[in-house]
């Protein structure tokens, strides 16, 4: 059993309450659930993570972090910005993972669960939104920049109107009867994205 949380430690703890709180959401998850997942005493967690809200908070933040680094690897290997978006939707997110603890992004979930709940989660939470957004936005404004997407599109608003379109992919996931339909929807995104391409646009990048 954990009593100490060196730097191993804690990213293990934090991994595996990501999962939890991942799967059943923030309200779902008491106290007595994260002491069996963790393996640590309620002394223990409070010590390391100061409450159950804030370990929540940093349970999204490496959520995030893991998904941003995924998403990184592949952008590293794609021919071009909107390949490498299309095939992180297609590899990566969670939506159309079967290896996901359930298939939906954990932000969408926790969106959905917390609302416009004031607090430090909703605050952590529209950071990450925030952040999540900017970074979409640089792969189109790439794609701009080498010519593969038109020179009057919007990087920020396609980026939003992505994120939101996977967050309610998200929500209508969560549904196991929906999970054929869900994948269909996402495929489709995928080759949205594609086809944003401009005409004639072959040059992979280099």
């Amino acid at each position: 059993m954990l009593t100490r949380t060196p730097h191993h430690d804690r990213n293990q703890a934090l991994d595996k309450a990501m999962t939890l709180f991942w799967k059943q959401g923030y309200g779902a998850t008491s106290m007595k659930h994260l002491e069996a997942a963790l393996g640590m005493h309620p002394g223990s967690i409070y010590a390391a993570f100061q409450s159950k809200e804030m370990l929540f908070c940093l349970s999204l933040q490496r959520y995030f972090a893991q998904l941003g680094s995924a998403r990184a690897a592949i952008s590293d290997t794609a021919a071009s910005p909107l390949d490498g978006l299309a095939r992180f939707l297609r590899e990566a997110h969670p939506v159309m993972c079967d290896d996901a603890p359930i298939p939906a992004c954990m932000l969408a979930r926790t969106s959905l669960e917390i609302g416009g709940t004031p607090g430090p989660i909703t605050e952590t939470l529209a950071e990450i939104l925030r952040q999540n957004e900017a970074s979409i936005a640089q792969s189109f404004a790439e794609a701009q920049a080498i010519g593969q997407l038109r020179a009057d599109a919007d990087p920020q608003a396609l980026a939003r109107r992505l994120q939101v379109r996977l967050m309610g992919l998200s929500a209508y996931g969560q549904i196991p009867s929906h999970r054929a339909a869900t994948l269909a929807m996402g495929e489709d995104l995928a080759q949205e994205i594609e086809a944003m391409a401009e005409p004639g646009w072959h040059t992979p990048r280099s």
